[in-house]
């Protein structure tokens, strides 16, 4: 997989901006809040329509304008796929794929696989439940386009329960038509999601060791319900009866109260919760030894390397971690990489790589 050209239009500080790779290695580099964080946003954005700086889409759209585009050439097999997304806000986004409208994300987030590894990433372990159940979703995603549409269903029911639980005349029944709704929604999500850290777990374990000089992680999925991997019709059965049971709790407190919405990601470094009792430089060890993982699994799943994105993350590592990064990255994966400058990188990592400065939302020759 090759990212062959990016056309950006109102994108952030961008007016318009047309680049072509050339390749495998590119390397952005120019002084902070020029752009190009925002350049590798849209990427990450062509691949999940989602992004991990924004909540909304409207803030993608350059100030005083009423639209944004992005457009992308992608080499796939040998084959150029064309993606375009138009922003216009309050509207719907436009998704095609080579100039026919998709209607579907999961039509449209499958042609592009990335990886994102940014600075934020690195205190992936002390944010919320809600960024990491996020960082779970958006892997899962590159594997299992379908998985987006069954997230999008479960967040839909439960959206619609939680707004019938803040009314005054509720009735059972109905309740036990959301319930029954939520209980097979509910198992999808966690069955797909414990099995994907089973799978990153162990790549992971191996690439910590070679890191930390053989400190031992563990990864677990945190549900109060569903405790390891089981058939997926007994925990359907294991939802509905916990749906059932605290089916007045939930009256009482007008909200949701069970489901993956509420789930969380454990680590433990050496059987010590990570998010608790790991230093700094342990936690960014574990985050590297993930992203690295999940470069791993996407390409053994999909049969193609992603494209990895790295937002200034070396300024954050030390010696050690940015040298394994670096000699971590495969000749034949493309690497999209920001930086002030190229002192972090050494004159044998720089020999092929394409350096392009960016000033002001523009590319300077």
């Amino acid at each position: 997989m090759f990212l062959k050209k990016i056309s950006l239009k109102n994108f952030r500080n961008y007016d318009v901006l047309d680049f072509e790779f050339k390749k495998n290695k590119t390397l952005f580099t120019g002084k902070n809040a020029q752009g190009k964080t925002n350049l590798l946003e849209a990427v990450y954005y062509l691949s999940s329509l989602d992004s991990n700086r924004i909540k909304k889409d409207i803030e993608l759209v350059k100030f005083n304008s009423d639209f944004s585009s992005i457009s992308a050439v992608v080499d796939k097999d040998n084959v150029e796929i064309d993606l375009d997304i138009l922003i216009n806000p309050p509207k719907n986004k436009i998704l095609k794929v080579n100039g026919i409208k998709k209607n579907k994300h999961k039509d449209f987030i499958r042609v592009l696989s990335v990886v994102n590894f940014a600075a934020s990433d690195l205190m992936l372990l002390r944010g919320e439940p809600n960024d990491r159940r996020k960082w779970l979703d958006l892997a899962i995603c590159q594997i299992y386009p379908q998985y987006l549409d069954k997230l999008s269903k479960y967040n839909k029911i439960r959206l619609q329960k939680a707004n019938y639980l803040n009314n005054f005349n509720i009735k059972d029944d109905m309740l036990d038509v959301f319930n029954s709704q939520l209980a097979i929604a509910s198992s999808n999500i966690v069955y797909l999601r414990m099995k994907f850290i089973e799978e990153i777990k162990k790549i992971a374990l191996d690439k910590h060791k070679n890191i930390s000089r053989n400190e031992e992680i563990n990864i677990k999925y945190e549900s109060d319900i569903i405790k390891e991997i089981i058939p997926l019709s007994d925990m359907t059965e294991i939802f509905s009866n916990a749906l059932n049971e605290n089916k007045q709790k939930e009256i009482m407190r007008q909200t949701c109260l069970i489901g993956p919405h509420r789930d969380d990601i454990c680590f433990e470094i050496n059987n010590l919760d990570a998010r608790r009792y790991a230093s700094q430089g342990q936690q960014r060890t574990l985050v590297l030894a993930l992203k690295l993982s999940e470069l791993d699994i996407i390409s053994d799943k999909t049969g193609d390397n992603p494209v990895l994105l790295l937002d200034d993350v070396l300024a954050e590592l030390d010696d050690i971690r940015q040298n394994y990064l670096l000699n971590s990255i495969k000749p034949d994966v493309q690497t999209i990489i920001t930086s002030v400058d190229t002192l972090f990188f050494d004159e044998k990592f720089l020999y092929d790589v394409d350096i392009i400065n960016i000033n002001g939302g523009k590319i300077v020759k």
